[in-house]
């Protein structure tokens, strides 16, 4: 039995988690589809230009979902990263994302979103991969969020990467030695090494 373009359309949906209806184009199926899978109630709008199966469950990720499917580039880091690791009480308004050096912006107006640039292997370490509401995110691993936060310091304040770097510690989300690993790879060891002796 063949499925209808519509019922095509509602299970692309349900396996990418968050669907974009530019993802239609690569399988050849129109987007009038997509609307007329919305109009029956088989796919909902989550977000302006973003697409969920009806009845799937929201998680408190749900922005970082949508952050991803923008730009699908990109790694959640600094606010966001400490969020999801649950290193800070701060809950930001932007999601703060990095790309690489010489990536364009993203246009995205929702969700709101944080853009920093990194480059080489600050772009690269301490990525880990989580599948979050059927779709895989980037994010930065503790250490190197950690890390991030004394690099960027001017623009999240010191006390917040202080805040971060004990609470990672205390909670053992990492080691000292990936803490200063992540340190080297930030070129932030000297910064870090007066606070990171002063755990132990």
């Amino acid at each position: 039995m063949t499925l209808s373009k519509v019922e095509q359309v509602a299970r692309l949906v349900r396996k990418a988690g968050v669907f974009r209806p530019r993802e239609l184009d690569r399988v050849g199926i129109p987007r009038q589809y997509l609307r007329q899978a919305k109009d029956r109630g088989l796919v909902r709008q989550v977000g302006r230009g973003l697409y969920a199966v009806e009845g799937r469950r929201v998680t408190e990720y749900h922005t970082l979902v949508e952050a991803t499917k923008r730009v699908p580039h990109g790694v959640i880091c600094l606010l966001s990263a400490l969020r999801f690791h649950g290193l800070t009480t701060q809950a930001p308004h932007e999601v703060w994302m990095a790309i690489g050096h010489k990536a364009r912006r993203p246009r995205a107006d929702y969700p709101p979103l944080r853009i920093v640039h990194f480059s080489g292997e600050a772009l690269s370490f301490g990525v880990k991969e989580r599948k979050l509401e059927g779709m895989i995110v980037r994010v930065f691993d503790p250490a190197k969020t950690v890390a991030d936060c004394f690099k960027f310091r001017n623009k999240i304040g010191l006390d917040v990467a202080l805040e971060a770097l004990r609470d990672c510690y205390r909670r053992k989300k990492a080691t000292m030695d990936e803490l200063f690993m992540a340190a080297r790879v930030c070129r932030v060891a000297r910064v870090m090494q007066p606070y990171l002796e002063s755990l132990v």
